[in-house]
């Protein structure tokens, strides 16, 4: 029988927000997810975080589990998922740090460059050293204790690829940056007719018939995981994005429709950027989540 556990990590200041940014307010990281997915004994690893300090305090959430870690799965390319690798493998040497092949490369670019800096300047003296990128996944699935895990290609997410993890026996899906549960959702990389896939994305794990989602950005005061209800409030939150972009003048009159409708959300600098992105530059050139 498997089982599965959340950890989420509250949301984090961030110490270079985007221009334009009102000063006065703290601008923060969303809270983010890491999901344990284990049996009797083992136990798989769904994303590692970013900072040094929240992914020790992940590596002795597991510890306590009691459970021999044996691979941590990397849902998406965005280094917010991921850069806490190090740390969880130091913990767990034998454990083996996967993707799905066309997610590898995604993986790599965050590590060099403009996107490594970008998230050393959020997070200065933060990040752990040695940043270790995910292996391609050898096959289609993930063996816990006899029991498979699924990873699931969905394409458009906050990014393109994007996967999620199914958990047939327990009828779960965690979903990576797929679904957003009680967070604004990244959208500064879209343009209309990405969120057009992305909408197609939550058909796919819709087809899945979860009765539960994870989300990789979930609000820690979340009322549930029901897939249902977090599936129909993102795909809610994108067809209102577009209305409010194709309505506005301007990212300020998108922010004020998006925070009249969505304002229990949490995380408004992620609506500032996402905002700010659709008239400042071209949708897929901005920073990740």
């Amino acid at each position: 029988m498997l089982s599965i556990d959340v950890y989420t990590s509250d949301y984090k200041p961030i110490a270079a927000p985007m221009p334009g940014w009102d000063a006065r307010r703290r601008a923060t990281w969303p809270a983010s997810t890491a999901t344990l997915i284990h049996g009797r004994r083992e136990a798989v690893l769904v994303d590692a975080l970013i900072t040094e300090r929240e992914a020790r305090d992940l590596t002795e959430w597991i510890r306590a589990k009691d459970k021999v870690l044996t691979t941590v799965y990397v849902t998406h390319g965005h280094g917010d998922h991921f850069l806490g690798l190090p740390v969880v493998l130091e913990a767990w040497p034998d454990a083996e740090a996967v993707a799905l092949p066309e997610v590898v490369p995604y993986a790599e670019e965050q590590l060099g460059g403009p996107y490594l800096a970008y998230w050393e300047s959020l997070f200065p003296g933060g990040l752990p050293a040695r940043p270790v990128v995910p292996k391609p996944l050898a096959g289609e699935v993930i063996g816990v204790d006899g029991h498979e895990v699924r990873p699931v290609r969905v394409g458009q997410s906050d990014t393109d690829p994007s996967t999620v993890v199914h958990v047939p026996d327990l009828d779960a899906v965690v979903g990576g940056d797929v679904a957003y549960n009680g967070i604004h959702m990244w959208l500064a990389q879209t343009d209309r007719a990405a969120r057009a896939r992305w909408r197609r994305a939550l058909d796919t794990v819709e087809a899945l018939r979860p009765a539960t989602v994870v989300a990789g950005h979930r609000h820690p005061a979340a009322e549930d995981d029901d897939a249902a209800r977090v599936l129909a409030a993102s795909r809610r939150y994108l067809a209102d994005f577009d209305d409010a972009v194709e309505a506005g003048a301007d990212a300020a009159a998108v922010i004020r429709t998006m925070t009249a409708l969505h304002g229990d959300r949490g995380n408004p600098y992620t609506l500032f950027v996402s905002a700010t992105a659709q008239y400042a530059q071209p949708a897929g050139t901005g920073t990740a989540d």
